[in-house]
Formats: C-alpha cells, structure tokens, sequence
C-alpha cells in the first residue's frame, strides 16, 4: 500500500511518522488488497486536525478528526476509517452471498425433476 503524509503549516517529524505507520497495521489487517492511503495534517489555531483517505477495492473512503493534540486526531482518523472499511467490507461480502444464494435457487428450480 501506499502512503502519503503530508503536513499544511506543520511540519511532519519523524514521530509523526512512526505513529502512522503504526497504525497502518489496522488497516492492512482488514483488508490487504488497499491500494493508497494520504493523510493530512493540519494546524488551525488550537486544534490539530488529520485527514484520512483511503482507496480500496470498490471504495474511497475519506475521515476527518480534530482535537487538541495531533497523536490523538490521528488515532481518531483511523478508528473511523477501521469502521468505514469494516461497513464496506461487510456490505461487499453480504452482497456476494445473496448474489450466490440467488445462483443456487434458480438452479434448483430450473433443474428436472
């Protein structure tokens, strides 16, 4: 996967750095098929906000945190991108089993008897 972190009137330390990648390994647990990931962070007077988009398979999903400190916006970027990408992932597999269910019940009503 690849990331992208970048900084608008902050700069990007190396902590900052380290605390994303490892948060990354909650992402890539749900899903490792994920193409692109780019956060922002960004500073407006007392808040230190983070922007979180993701690109998977079918979806682009996009959260947004704000908060006094910036580890803290973070963790907050990716829980809710986890719950995003959870929800995805649970309507893209129920929507395969239905499909599926629906294949097996037209064959056993087409099939001779």
């Amino acid at each position: 996967m690849q990331v992208q972190l970048s900084g608008q009137q902050i700069e990007v330390t190396q902590a900052l750095r380290k605390h994303v990648q490892g948060r990354l390994d909650r992402l890539t647990r749900l899903d490792d098929r994920l193409t692109n990931l780019a956060i922002v962070l960004t500073m407006d007077r007392l808040q230190q906000c983070a922007e979180g988009t993701l690109s998977a398979p079918g979806a682009i999903l996009h959260a947004e945190a704000a908060s006094s400190d910036m580890y803290a916006s973070i963790d907050l970027v990716f829980d809710k991108l986890v719950s995003q990408l959870r929800k995805h992932r649970e309507k893209v597999c129920d929507k395969h089993q239905r499909e599926a269910r629906a294949d097996r019940i037209e064959r056993t009503a087409q099939a001779p008897q």
